[in-house]
Parts: C-alpha cells; sequence; structure tokens
C-alpha cells in the first residue's frame, strides 16, 4: 500500500521555487528536497511525457542518499499512477546502470535520485533521455514549464514493479574492456567507492573474472562515512593511506563518487593522478591502442596536450564545461572518447554519459595491455612520450554586479596580448541563457592558454591556465586576476 500523498488536489502548491540545472535538480534535505517537491516534478514529468509522442515509459532508480529510496518509490508511483509505465530499482544502483536501463530497454526517461558528489545534507533529480545521457537543455526546460499546472486529482500506483538494472549494466561493462587481458596480468586494485552507490559492484565484476580487486568504503552510507563523496585528491586520504601502508601490494588505486559516475585515479603508492593526466593517458589509449575511430571531445578546461592526438578523420572538439555539452557532442558526431576535468568520462559503443565504473575498467585495462607491473611505471613512460602537464586553477572571489557582464565585454574587446604572449585565438562558451559565460584565450605557442568561467549562481570567477612550465601557469592566472579588476 502506497503512503499517503503529500498534498491533496485542492491544496495550493509548495511555495518553495525548484530552480532546474542542466539535467536536473539538486536541493538541501528538509527544506527545498521534500516529498511534496519530488510530487510537483514527478507530476510535471508525468505530463511532458504525455506531450511527446508514443508511449510514455521510465525507470526510476536511487542512491544510498536519505530519503533516496522514498524518494524513487514516491516517483514511481505518481507516474505509475498517472498511467507511465514505469520500472522501479530493486535497490540503490548507479547513475550509469540507470542510464543504461533507460537506452537499452528503448525507456523514453529515467529518473535517478541522487544528488551526486554533493554534500550529504543535498539530494536532487537527474533525468535521462531516451540516448541514455542527461537531458539536454530544452527538454529539462520543457518539464520546468510544466510544474505546477493545473490543480488536478494525483493518483499513486498502489504496485510499482521492481527491477534488476545493476546486472545487465555489470555484463555490459564486461562486453567493452578486454577482461581476458585484465585477468592474464593479474593487477590487484584496490577501490575506493567512498560509501556511495557503486558499493562493490566493481570488484564483483572483477573477480568473477578472476581478477584480484579489493574495495574500502563498500557498503553505502547516507553521510558517505563522514566524507565529502568527490573522488578529488583531498578526499581520498583513506585509499591514499592504505595503499601506501602496503608498498607493492597493489597495482593501482581507483575511486568512484556518491553516484558512481566519475572517477579518481591514485597511483600504487598512493600519489594522486591528476585528472588532466588521466584523460589524455585514456584518450590515448581509446585510439591508439584500443583503435576506436572518431573525434575526441574535451571541455575547454582540460588539457590541449590532446591535439597531439588528432589525425586525419579525427577532430578534437572543445565544449562548455559540464557533460551535458560532451553528450551533445557524442550526439551529434562520431566520438570515441569525451572527458571532463572534474572525472567524467564517456566511451563510444556505451553510452553519451560519464560512467566511473567502466572508466575504472579502462584504466585497468591500458595497464594490463602496456606490460607494466605498476601505473607509476605506464605513468612514467607517458610523460616521457608527452612531457609533462602544466595546469593550475583558481577560484575568485568576485562581488562586483557586473559579473555577468564581464566576459561578454572581454568577448567583444580581447587583449592582444597575454603575459607577454601573443592572443592567437578566443572562443566563447555561452549559458542556457545565451550569454558569453566562458572565454578561453589561446597564446602563441603549444599548450599555452587562459580559460575565464563566470559562475551563474555564486559570487566567483573561475580562472583556470596550462602552460609549458610552473611559472608559466602562475603568470597566466596573474594576468587573467588584472583582467577581472
Amino acid at each position: 500500500m502506497s503512503a499517503d500523498y503529500p498534498a491533496t488536489a485542492n491544496q495550493q502548491p509548495p511555495a518553495t521555487p525548484i530552480i532546474f540545472g542542466t539535467d536536473g535538480w539538486r536541493g538541501l534535505l528538509d527544506t527545498e528536497m521534500t516529498a511534496a517537491n519530488v510530487a510537483r516534478v514527478a507530476a510535471a514529468l508525468a505530463e511532458y511525457l504525455h506531450q511527446q509522442p508514443g508511449p510514455p515509459t521510465a525507470a526510476v532508480g536511487y542512491d544510498g542518499r536519505r530519503q533516496s529510496a522514498e524518494f524513487g518509490r514516491l516517483l514511481a508511483e505518481i507516474l505509475a499512477g498517472r498511467g507511465v509505465a514505469v520500472q522501479l530499482a530493486d535497490g540503490i544502483v548507479t547513475t550509469p546502470a540507470l542510464a543504461y536501463a533507460v537506452r537499452s530497454r528503448g525507456l523514453r526517461v529515467g529518473v535517478m535520485v541522487t544528488a551526486s558528489h554533493n554534500p550529504a545534507e543535498y539530494n536532487g533529480l537527474k533525468f535521462k533521455a531516451s540516448y541514455g545521457g542527461p537531458f539536454l537543455t530544452e527538454e529539462t526546460h520543457r518539464v520546468e514549464q510544466l510544474l505546477d499546472g493545473p490543480a488536478a486529482p494525483a493518483p499513486r500506483a498502489e504496485h510499482v514493479p521492481e527491477t534488476d538494472l545493476a546486472a545487465p549494466y555489470l555484463a555490459q561493462l564486461a562486453s567493452l574492456v578486454d577482461m581476458d587481458a585484465i585477468r592474464r596480468a593479474q593487477l590487484p586494485v584496490l577501490i575506493d567507492s567512498m560509501h556511495g552507490a557503486g558499493q562493490r559492484l566493481l570488484q564483483q565484476l572483477l573477480r568473477a573474472h578472476g581478477c584480484p580487486a579489493d574495495t574500502l568504503a563498500g557498503d553505502a552510507r547516507p553521510d558517505f562515512g563522514g566524507r565529502a563523496a568527490e573522488p578529488i585528491e583531498k578526499n581520498l586520504m583513506p585509499l591514499r593511506d592504505a595503499l601506501a601502508a602496503q608498498p607493492g601490494r597493489y597495482a593501482l588505486g581507483l575511486a568512484t563518487d556518491g553516484d558512481a559516475d566519475r572517477l579518481g585515479v591514485l597511483l600504487e603508492t598512493g600519489q594522486w593522478l591528476s585528472a588532466q593526466e588521466t584523460i589524455l593517458l585514456l584518450a590515448d589509449f581509446v585510439v591508439n591502442d584500443k583503435g576506436l575511430a572518431g573525434d575526441l571531445v574535451k571541455t575547454s578546461s582540460v588539457t590541449d596536450k590532446l591535439r597531439l592526438l588528432a589525425a586525419p578523420g579525427r577532430r578534437i572538439h572543445d565544449v562548455q564545461v559540464g557533460f551535458k555539452y560532451i553528450c551533445e557532442a557524442m550526439l551529434a558526431h562520431d566520438v570515441a572518447f569525451g572527458a571532463e576535468e572534474s572525472g567524467g568520462y564517456g566511451l563510444k559503443g556505451h553510452l553519451p554519459e560519464r560512467d566511473g565504473l567502466l572508466s575504472g575498467l579502462l584504466v585497468l585495462e591500458m595497464l594490463a595491455r602496456s606490460g607494466y607491473r605498476t601505473l607509476g611505471e605506464l605513468v612514467q613512460a607517458k610523460r616521457r612520450q608527452f612531457g609533462p602537464i602544466y595546469y593550475d586553477r583558481i577560484d575568485q572571489e568576485y562581488h562586483h554586479p557586473d559579473r555577468p557582464a564581464k566576459l561578454p565585454a572581454l568577448h567583444a574587446a580581447p587583449p592582444a596580448a597575454l603575459a607577454g604572449w601573443p592572443v592567437e585565438d578566443t572562443a566563447a562558451f555561452y549559458s542556457s541563457r545565451g550569454i558569453v559565460n566562458g572565454l578561453k584565450l589561446r597564446l602563441h605557442g603549444d599548450t599555452r592558454w587562459l580559460l575565464l568561467r563566470a559562475s551563474e549562481t555564486e559570487p566567483l570567477m573561475r580562472l583556470y591556465a596550462e602552460g609549458q612550465s610552473d611559472d608559466e601557469v602562475r603568470a597566466l592566472l596573474a594576468a587573467g586576476q588584472a583582467l577581472l579588476t
């Protein structure tokens, strides 16, 4: 029996505003992310589906955050009560597993209850389209416009069937990498699931194929064990310490975020491998070892060393920061690999979506096929091949009221030189409202650039730079700060 609907048909909708992001909505639990507001979104999504051609179908999944399971069932029951054929996950799942179910089962949409890597006091909803990637901006806006439509009864289905989304997804992952090569190499891996939705899935898959793997923080917890569930260096001290305390036991360390769509990588010593270097190594592996045809797509904040991989018939696309824009490029072009600075990677033949578990398997396959016994050995060889990456970013507070107009003005009148180097090219990136909120200045020489981005939600300007030395990067960032004064 379903629980009582949180508001009767004749009541006015809750006053709390629901502001959608690029592919869904996130908010603070108990104040923004409430049952009443989840019900509002469910009703709008049902109406959206009925306005589209074809039968209304959906899948619903959820992570291990507080109230995620309850919100998932609420969504599924309201969608089903409004005539949508719904498949509800039978337990905690990853976002990529939910996205794969949508695509492989021919469903219209997927809804994932998660706030991804946000702190534990948040929860949210991610929308996935029929192609298995994030909603495009215009589709998200259509759902948003249907919020709080004319008052109508909101029935909830008494029963929604539950289904296993994890097993078919793991079988798909195994088909995309050379599991035999990984098994033959016998490279032990230590996995940190950060008490997120990844749980012990990667260990389970590897061990099923005879590959040694262990997991830290493998049980999903609402508070992520007190850690921020974002797989960046400062949050991976437990994995670092476990690797460092057992020298020679593991070949590498892998970590996934709260909903397991992003990956962090550590060397066998516990040393962090930056996302920039991970991207370069994976892109090289995908096109030159796996032999996948197609372009490479990267967000504008990712190293320009990927241009070294350009070839006849293979372009390197720079897109706006955010995986949604990589998804759009993967839908529009033949793309072998897409990558963003925050650890989200997508592979041809899978989904136009980031996938932390698949990315981890690719790193392991890359090492297995290299002939090296540790990731550190492979990284040193690749640094000799490509050279080091010199890169940094800063987030600068910017409280002046001209923040939205600053980058459009710079785009209209860009500097002729920066930190002593001529500006050879400028590229503008636009917000969903058509305003320039990103500006990339490429300077004379290889891999020398500055990117400025204006936050739309915080009083911040973000500055990113790549150069030929640490001194160059510092000079470029300082010049960028001077542009903003």
